[in-house]
Formats: C-alpha cells, sequence, structure tokens
C-alpha cells in the first residue's frame, strides 16, 4: 500500500478505537456513582485505553489531514459504533471486553505489516521520516525517532491493549479488582502496565495472587494514603521490542 492509504488506514483505525475504553469507563464510572460503590479501580485503565488510543490518532493527523469524505466516514462510523458497543456494554461487558482484545489483535496485525513494509524498502518515503513532536513527548522517544520506530511503539501499545481487555474480560465485571491496579510483592510474572509481562491471550484469574487481591479489597496502605499503585505508564516506553502476533 501507498504511505497515503496506510496512513487513512491508521487515521479511521485510532479515530475508532478510542470508542471502547471512553464508553465502558464512563458506563462504569456512572454506575459507581449510582450504586454508591466504588469500581475496584477499572475506570482509570480505561479511560488511559482511551486517551492513548487518541493520541495515536493526532500523532498520524501531522502526517495527513483526512478530507471531508473521510471525515464524514468517521462521524457515520464513530456514532454506530459507540451506540452499540455502548448498549452491548450494559448487557454484557465481559463480551465487550473480549471483543475489543481481538480488535487490538487486528491492529497489531495492521501495524506488523506496516512496519514490514518500511524493513523491506517498500515504503522509501517513510524511511527517514522523523517522528512528530507529539509522539516524542508522550512516548519519550529520542528527539531523532522516526516513524518506523513510532510503529513499533504504537503496535506495542496495542499489543498491550490487547492484553489488558482478554484480561479483564476473564475477571468478574462486578467483584474482582482491576488487576493491573494491585501491589505485587514478588517478582513473579503478573499483570503490568508496562511490558515487563507480556501475555496475548490475557491473565486468567487463578494466575493472579491472590494475597494482592485480598490486600486491595481492604483496601491496601496505598490507598489509605491516596497514593497510585505501583506501576508504570499505560504505554510502551522508549526501546520497546516489536511485539508477538500470537
Amino acid at each position: 500500500m501507498t504511505p497515503e492509504k496506510w496512513l487513512a488506514r491508521f487515521i479511521f483505525l485510532e479515530s475508532i478505537a478510542g470508542v471502547p475504553g471512553m464508553a465502558a469507563g464512563m458506563i462504569r464510572h456512572l454506575h459507581s456513582l449510582r450504586r454508591l460503590k466504588r469500581d475496584n479501580a477499572w475506570i482509570e485503565t480505561l479511560l488511559e485505553e482511551a486517551y492513548n488510543e487518541r493520541l495515536h490518532l493526532l500523532t498520524f493527523l501531522h502526517y495527513r489531514q483526512p478530507g471531508l469524505f473521510m471525515r464524514t466516514m468517521i462521524l457515520g462510523a464513530q456514532g454506530v459504533f459507540f451506540n452499540l458497543f455502548f448498549l452491548s456494554y450494559l448487557v454484557s461487558p465481559r463480551t465487550c471486553h473480549r471483543f475489543v482484545g481481538y480488535i487490538e489483535e487486528e491492529a497489531v496485525i495492521t501495524y506488523t505489516r506496516a512496519i514490514a513494509d518500511i524493513e523491506n524498502g517498500r515504503i522509501p518515503e517513510w524511511e527517514n521520516l522523523l517522528a512528530p513532536d507529539i509522539a516524542i513527548k508522550y512516548f519519550g522517544m529520542k528527539p531523532d525517532a522516526n516513524m518506523l520506530q513510532l510503529l513499533r511503539v504504537i503496535r506495542a501499545d496495542e499489543a498491550k491493549h490487547r492484553e489488558v481487555n482478554h484480561t479483564l474480560a476473564n475477571m468478574s465485571q462486578d467483584e474482582d479488582p482491576n488487576p493491573y491496579a494491585l501491589i505485587y510483592k514478588d517478582s513473579k510474572p503478573h499483570p503490568t502496565k508496562g511490558l515487563d509481562f507480556v501475555k496475548p491471550e490475557g491473565w486468567e484469574k487463578g494466575e493472579i495472587d491472590g494475597g494482592a487481591v485480598e490486600e486491595f479489597m481492604k483496601p491496601g496502605n496505598e490507598w489509605k494514603t491516596g497514593k497510585k499503585p505501583v506501576g508504570g505508564s499505560p504505554t510502551s516506553t522508549t526501546g520497546a521490542t516489536p511485539a508477538s502476533t500470537t
């Protein structure tokens, strides 16, 4: 595909990808207010995902501004998708998180193909194309980072979203705390916001340390003091390795 077609695909993809996290976070936020109960830290992770996808979109808009036709397509697609996802999440949050996990898998595949095109010389225009300032600041990339490095970082983001949504789909939607907001006291593999332990198919409930869950539900000292749970940024960091598509 040409650079223009790749950018059109990225822009359309990211304009839709930012919907699920915002819709799900909004629903859980309203549920928490209505039921006068805590949400067990799901809301923050969902909104972080939506924000992250929006930054992807703003990054690609640096390279191309869509015309009237694409803007109309985005408007229609967002309206339809948001309402369908909103209603579906009310019925079955678990199914929606599983669905988003599969959508993120397709995003990983898309970026993997674009990266392969650059590496194989099929998009010479992007070989020395620098990443925009907004991406350099947000991702913490080096000032001379190029398009290839940018796509690798964005692919790592999508791979993490895939893992997060599959993991949330494995949890009890009303009772379990968010595994990515827990305190883990040992070094064995566990859910993190970074790329320390990558699990494409998501974490099963039995793989998450029960002691950490129990401590969270008490709640633990980190909630009493107002400090955030241990964990890195929800986005990938400089030097991120290409994500697995398996």
